[in-house]
């Protein structure tokens, strides 16, 4: 029997949701607008000794950055897996003796699956996977943000950005489990309720790094991902997509028009389970060939697609839902 929550364990769910969203949407330009704005105050040499010791803290995210323990097990991030809620099913061991590349679809909107099982630890990954360190990749450009680099690097977010994947994958030892959202801001457009559509035929760099570094692919889903915002959806060619595309090729992001339960930016407390697949052995090969290539994002394609319908039906879809590949 479930127990029905109360108003107040209602109202902190909602709370610690929001200031996620707030966060992902306005805290990296609120925080350039703050250090502009203190730059013609008498406060000026504040932003300009934070700027000097910037450029030569440059490299840290790409060097496993400044993940800290007390911002991933904050309070806060067991009342937003609880919103939903959020919940990690293993369905094979990760060896710690062994680095790994998880590719995690779909993007939906935000990322809530992945954010929640991989950067924080209120879904218990250290306790389902001992000795596997979660690092989730994220876009490269949010780390030459000031200050909101800070707090990226404090959650263990890393770019994802070719020297920081070969530094996790081949200079932190073993153990590493680095999550990579294959289908990015192109998936997040096509993100809407009752699809399960993943942006995976062209994407093929991640299967290169991994034979590149010998790290075994491991496929993720995210199933209730997709339900979590209703979104507009342009029809391919029209002005709305378009601008959307060309926002996406200047920036790295795509502005997804998308609402929500309560104040249009609150998610549907829809529940999203983020299943982890079994890995996919993959040799070491310093210049993997084309070939090898394609065959290994192949096997991964089948594994993703097998993930899918396996657990599809528990995880409250329907027996004829299919997973379209794009």
């Amino acid at each position: 029997m479930v127990k029905e929550k109360t108003q107040l364990k209602e109202f902190l769910e909602a709370v610690s949701v929001l200031q996620w969203v707030l966060s992902f949407l306005f805290l990296g330009l609120a925080c350039i607008i703050l250090m502009v704005y203190l730059m013609f105050t008498s406060l000026w040499p504040l932003p300009t000794l934070y700027f000097i010791w910037m450029v030569n803290d440059w490299q840290t995210p790409e060097r496993g950055g400044r993940r800290t323990a007390f911002v991933r097990k904050w309070k806060v991030w067991l009342q937003f897996r609880e919103y939903f809620p959020v919940k990690l099913v293993k369905t094979a061991d990760l060896s710690p003796n062994k680095n790994y590349i998880l590719g995690s679809h779909p993007h939906g909107i935000m990322c809530a699956g992945a954010f929640a099982c991989f950067s924080t630890e209120s879904c218990g990954f250290a306790e389902t996977f001992p000795g596997v360190k979660s690092t989730l990749a994220i876009l490269a450009g949010l780390f030459k943000i000031p200050l909101f680099r800070e707090y990226l690097m404090t959650a263990g977010l890393c770019p994802v950005s070719k020297p920081s994947l070969v530094h996790l994958l081949s200079k932190s030892g073993k153990g590493n489990a680095v999550v990579i959202v294959v289908g990015g801001a192109a998936e997040s457009l096509a993100s809407s309720p009752g699809i399960n559509r993943v942006v995976m035929k062209q994407r093929k760099g991640f299967v290169r790094t991994a034979l590149e570094h010998g790290a075994d692919l491991v496929p993720v889903y995210s199933f209730g991902e997709n339900e979590l915002f209703q979104q507009v959806i342009f029809s391919d060619g029209s002005l709305g997509r378009r601008l959307q595309d060309l926002f996406k090729n200047v920036m790295g992001f795509a502005p997804c028009l998308f609402v929500g339960e309560r104040f249009a930016l609150l998610p549907f407390r829809k529940p999203v389970t983020t299943v982890v697949g079994s890995p996919i052995p993959v040799p070491k090969c310093v210049t993997p060939t084309e070939e090898q290539v394609d065959h290994y994002h192949t096997l991964y394609m089948e594994a993703l697609v097998k993930l899918f319908h396996e657990h599809k039906v528990s995880c409250g879809l329907s027996e004829s839902h299919k997973l379209e590949i794009i």
